[in-house]
């Protein structure tokens, strides 16, 4: 059986992850081609105190004693704030692609490989399929900001609620558009907004206080809630004509 290779991953990640690896390895290593650490557990957005560590495991095939055994790992590393990893196949990310590009593109980005070869970074992500993806995924954003609007009947904490949910995701529908866009995304969330600032010429401000009022950073007022509401609704409208707009691609 192969070592894991923690070297590359945050030691306090490395520290909580490592034990639960070991125990997946200990019981099917034969059964696993590949394990990653994934999202801002290798990130410089990281926080030790509310950060989740997300993980995803290739496997060679499903095997449900796997998952059962997954089972049990959850309720023992409840504690250390350890995700539920990704279980897929190879085979499985080869015919998803085309359902899933977003996802994929960020696993492909964002992603530090532990164990067995490194088949994460040369997915290939067709842009026809993205962009109708960034499409979809940024109407249905609109569609819920207006109807949590009219559901919150200008209550504060239910305003909070459904912006909270509404932002959720956004940074990585934003690196999918700045990859449509011609350009490398970024790895860390301000980078990442700045980008999407300097490309579309539309201001930031009001996603970084969004996702500052999602992660308790921000107390806003009623009223200031209502102001962003209307400035970010403006400015994801802004962006899903941007995106609406552009050629479709194969590339």
């Amino acid at each position: 059986m192969k070592e894991l290779q923690l070297s590359e991953v945050n030691q306090s990640v490395s520290d909580r992850i490592s034990p639960f690896f070991h125990e997946i390895l200990k019981a099917f290593h034969e059964n696993i081609n590949s394990i990653y650490v994934t999202g801002s557990a290798v990130t410089s957005d990281f926080n030790e105190k509310s950060s989740n560590i997300n993980s995803a495991i290739i496997l060679n095939e499903i095997n449900f004693d796997f998952i059962e055994f997954l089972a049990s790992l959850g309720r023992k590393f409840k504690g250390k704030k350890i995700a539920a990893p990704l279980v897929i196949t190879s085979d499985y990310i080869k015919n998803s692609c085309d359902v899933f590009p977003i996802e994929f593109l960020d696993l492909r980005l964002i992603h530090k490989i532990v164990y067995g070869s490194d088949i994460l970074k040369d997915i290939q992500i067709n842009k026809s399929n993205l962009r109708l993806q960034c499409e979809r995924e940024i109407k249905t954003k609109l569609l819920g900001l207006w109807q949590g609007y009219i559901s919150s009947m200008g209550e504060k904490d239910i305003m909070l609620k459904f912006l909270s949910k509404s932002i959720t995701g956004i940074i990585t529908l934003f690196r999918a558009i700045v990859f449509l866009l011609g350009k490398e995304p970024p790895v860390k969330k301000r980078d990442v907004i700045k980008t999407i600032e300097d490309i579309t010429d539309i201001r930031k401000d009001v996603f970084e206080k969004m996702i500052m009022v999602k992660a308790n950073l921000l107390k806003p007022s009623k009223e200031d809630l209502h102001i962003f509401f209307k400035q970010y609704y403006k400015n994801l409208e802004a962006i899903a004509k941007i995106v609406n707009e552009l050629q479709p691609s194969s590339d």
